[in-house]
């Protein structure tokens, strides 16, 4: 918005006119003069404005979530996420510039959402290993859910491609993932395993067992034979320092 929006016009001077007497060149009102109201009235409505803005936002981003967790991105329209709004057209691509988008916030939102539910869990336990076994059952837990599921790990890297599905991972759960393997690390001082390919490792083989639970048939005894292994792994992983 330009400067131009937060003051009146000021009207041409016609040749002949003097200027009033409580207004100088520089358009400042003189001293004991109050300014116009008008000079205060964009100012005021910022507020309310932001505010609309914030809400249809989030209107639209939670129609589009129900939609493409129900759909997904293939078969959602975005006639339908305004319908369900009640909002217009035009107010969906004032905000999101298209479908892909819309569904990359989506992504976006989820990810944080579900990295900040690992972060809660794993802040519960007492040692860093602990902590960084409770966060990847936490993990599992949330990508259980369908709606979560179907959103981060299935459409999310098919849609948005790997490269940006992996800079939204990174940025949040993968985030997360990293700094509890650097504390395990340190703690244990060890220097024979890379940063980089560890979190590969782990990052890949979490994403992969979080599909195989949800698929399996018997998801009790798959999520005690989960929960068996991660903890073998890890301890194989990161033993206790001697």
């Amino acid at each position: 918005m330009g400067a131009t929006a937060f003051h009146a016009a000021r009207p041409r001077r016609r040749l002949g006119r003097h200027r009033p007497a409580d207004r100088p060149r520089s358009g400042v009102p003189r001293p004991g003069r109050r300014p116009a109201a008008r000079h205060l009235t964009p100012v005021a409505r910022r507020g309310p404005n932001a505010q609309r803005h914030a809400r249809s936002r989030a209107a639209l981003l939670q129609a589009a979530r129900t939609a493409f967790a129900r759909e997904g991105f293939t078969s959602t329209r975005t006639g339908d996420i305004v319908k369900d709004t009640g909002l217009t057209r035009g107010a969906l691509y004032h905000h999101f510039t298209d479908k892909l988008t819309l569904f990359d916030a989506v992504v976006e939102q989820v990810a944080k959402q579900v990295a900040d539910r690992v972060d809660a869990a794993a802040q519960q336990e007492p040692t860093t290993l602990k902590a960084l076994h409770r966060g990847c059952e936490e993990w599992f837990d949330a990508m259980t859910d369908p709606q979560l599921r179907r959103i981060y790990l299935i459409d999310g890297p098919a849609v948005l491609g790997w490269r940006r599905w992996r800079e939204i991972d990174n940025l949040h759960g993968g985030g997360t993932l990293r700094t509890g393997v650097q504390a395990v690390l340190t703690e244990r001082g060890d220097r024979d395993l890379d940063l980089e390919p560890l979190l590969a490792l782990l990052s890949g083989a979490l994403n992969e067992a979080a599909i195989w639970l949800a698929e399996s048939d018997d998801q009790p005894t798959a999520r005690r034979q989960l929960h068996t292994s991660l903890n073998a792994l890890l301890n194989r992983l990161f033993p206790p320092p001697t």
